[in-house]
């Protein structure tokens, strides 16, 4: 109908390694189901998982939640930005892959794909690593992630060895 705005859904990746993880994600849980213009659909168990990046930093908590959103990309992932910030993250430390108190990554948007300065969707790193994938898995198995195939064909190519239930 004319007028009407459009739902996206988008799956969020959620992760975190710095002071209680495990409560960091939910935190960040809590304020996605309370995201302007948007519904909170599911959420994944959380896993424990081993760093992605330098050594001798403390193990991830992760998740993935399943939104309905009527923001535009852009501000979906201002608002994201937002919630990190309000959660003590600082994207000024200058390490790539560094430790943090939250994360909150754009995995996808709607079939949509995005590629501008700040902001990739579907999100580049997705079809190689399985703390994304098995908590996709869980909300959204027939997910087709544009460009890479579905997210229950994908997690057959990443190894879950190293994950861990948290939650679940």
């Amino acid at each position: 109908m004319a007028g009407e705005e459009r739902w996206f859904p988008s799956c969020i990746g959620i992760g975190s390694n710095l002071n209680d993880p495990a409560s960091q994600v939910e935190q960040a849980i809590g304020h996605l189901s309370s995201l302007r213009d948007s519904r909170l659909i599911n959420v994944s168990d959380l896993y424990r998982n081993p760093p992605l990046g330098p050594e001798g930093q403390p193990d991830y908590v992760n998740a993935v939640a399943l939104l309905l959103t009527r923001l535009e990309a852009h501000s979906l992932l201002k608002a994201l930005q937002d919630i990190e910030r309000l959660q003590g993250r600082d994207r000024d430390s200058g390490v790539r892959w560094g430790p943090r108190c939250i994360d909150l990554d754009i995995l996808t948007y709607g079939q949509r794909e995005i590629s501008e300065d700040g902001l990739t969707i579907p999100h580049p790193g997705i079809s190689q690593r399985n703390f994304v994938l098995f908590p996709l898995l869980d909300v959204a198995p027939e997910l087709h992630v544009p460009g890479m195939g579905k997210v229950r064909e994908l997690v057959r190519g990443v190894d879950g060895s190293t994950l861990s239930k948290v939650r679940g």
